[in-house]
């Protein structure tokens, strides 16, 4: 699985990317059929802001959370595309 991290207003550091890499191995675990992650962290005032477009074999899942804190954002970013993806192979095992 490749991970595209882009930052708006926000340098990423090491340790942020670190934290995003560990929290997509989570969603890998779910669903091994992940070709493809774009991750975009923002900062605007503040608020801070995540969203990612998943590249997943047939389709695209897309979700976005916005927190005061980058960390709390990205587990709520975690949280709403780990729901899509076993929504999504819930989906395809049915078929």
């Amino acid at each position: 699985m490749q991970i595209n991290l882009t930052g708006h207003h926000v340098d990423i550091t090491d340790s942020l990317r670190d934290y995003v890499d560990t929290k997509f191995t989570k969603l890998e675990r779910h669903f091994d059929h992940i070709n493809n992650v774009h991750v975009i962290l923002n900062v605007e005032k503040l608020s801070q802001k995540a969203e990612a477009t998943l590249h997943l074999s047939g389709t695209e899942v897309f979700a976005t959370s916005e927190h005061a804190d980058m960390y709390a954002a990205i587990d709520g970013l975690i949280d709403k595309l780990d729901r899509q993806v076993i929504r999504h192979k819930e989906k395809v095992k049915r078929h």
